[in-house]
């Protein structure tokens, strides 16, 4: 029988959930439904895809989020003449020692924020593929382990298109969140301007979580109990995705496998030893929406991914909440 989560865990990974919620936020102005998001990717192991317009803190919120760990940060700026070596690291000869020695490339990191993904050419997007999948990268013919926690945050910006290489599906599904910052309000720009009127706050933030404490509030919550009946509700979504009328390609096994983990992470930073339906609910939209490829007549009736997994909760049956 799998081992359950305890009340004294869930109270520690809520705990240092709520940690680094509020100290991002000294950096990132409201905004706590997404940094929460970026919390359940921390908890879950898994990658945050962010499509939005420029100058709305994606950078400064990947930053905060690493400063928070302490960890290891690097940022890659994506272009077309950007190289897989550039990103993975190259093996060169040191006449010192008369040996190949590796030179890490940024993907060496702890956090690696990925700027404008689309702009660099499938060949490079494709060499976050392993990395990302399986935590390593292969550099001429070895292999070589990265750093734990690993997470990619990759950027997008949705209205330049020229010059631009769409992502690929099986890059997109590597991704555990897609995310929306969205503009702040009236108040909260106000904040901002009183916020970065002398200094970048993002330089005074310090570490309230180790990274390697990280690792073990992430096994924690892999122990958070699902009952049959929420699995059965995640199965149940995914494969409605399949058949929908107005899908060409629905959400994968893996999309299945991401949804599950994120409710984990989600019902334990909500403080429950449990996932209930609503966790489900609250994380279908962005587990899943870049996962599904509409129909071209689809798209033509102004239907959106976003439409059609709302959709998709509206007509599956919602099981009876079970608190074990």
């Amino acid at each position: 029988m799998a081992e359950v989560i305890t009340n004294v865990d869930v109270r520690r990974v809520g705990e240092a959930a709520e940690k680094i919620l509020n100290n991002i936020g000294k950096v990132i102005v409201g905004k706590r439904d997404v940094i929460r998001l970026v919390l359940v990717a921390l908890l879950s192991e898994g990658h945050l895809f962010i499509e939005d317009v420029p100058g709305i803190g994606k950078t400064m919120l990947a930053k905060a989020t690493a400063s928070s760990l302490g960890a290891a940060f690097k940022r890659v700026q994506f272009t077309p003449d950007l190289l897989p070596s550039d990103v993975t690291g190259i093996y060169y000869f040191n006449q010192k020692t008369s040996e190949f020695e590796y030179r890490p490339g940024p993907i060496m990191a702890n956090i690696v924020l990925a700027d404008e993904i689309n702009r660099a050419t499938p060949r490079t997007q494709s060499c976050l593929l392993e990395a990302m999948q399986e935590r390593q990268v292969t550099v001429d013919i070895k292999t070589i382990p990265l750093p734990r926690p690993f997470l990619v945050i990759a950027t997008q910006n949705p209205i330049e298109l020229e010059g631009t290489f769409p992502l690929p599906e099986a890059q997109l599904d590597r991704f555990l969140l897609k995310l929306k910052l969205g503009y702040p309000t009236e108040d909260e720009e106000g904040m901002i301007l009183q916020r970065f009127q002398e200094e970048n706050p993002l330089d005074n933030l310090k570490a309230v979580v180790e990274a390697a404490e990280l690792l073990e509030l992430q096994k924690l919550c892999r122990k958070v109990h699902v009952s049959e009946s929420v699995r059965s509700y995640i199965v149940n979504i995914t494969q409605a995705t399949r058949s929908h009328a107005g899908v060409k390609l629905g959400a994968s096994p893996r999309a299945s496998l991401s949804l599950y983990l994120a409710t984990q992470s989600l019902a334990a930073i909500e403080g429950r030893h449990y996932v209930i339906p609503d966790d489900v609910k609250a994380l279908a939209t962005p587990v899943l929406t870049h996962r599904l490829i509409v129909k071209a007549e689809t798209g033509l009736r102004g239907q959106t991914t976003e439409s059609i997994v709302a959709d998709v909760l509206s007509h599956v049956p919602v099981p009876v909440e079970e608190k074990s």
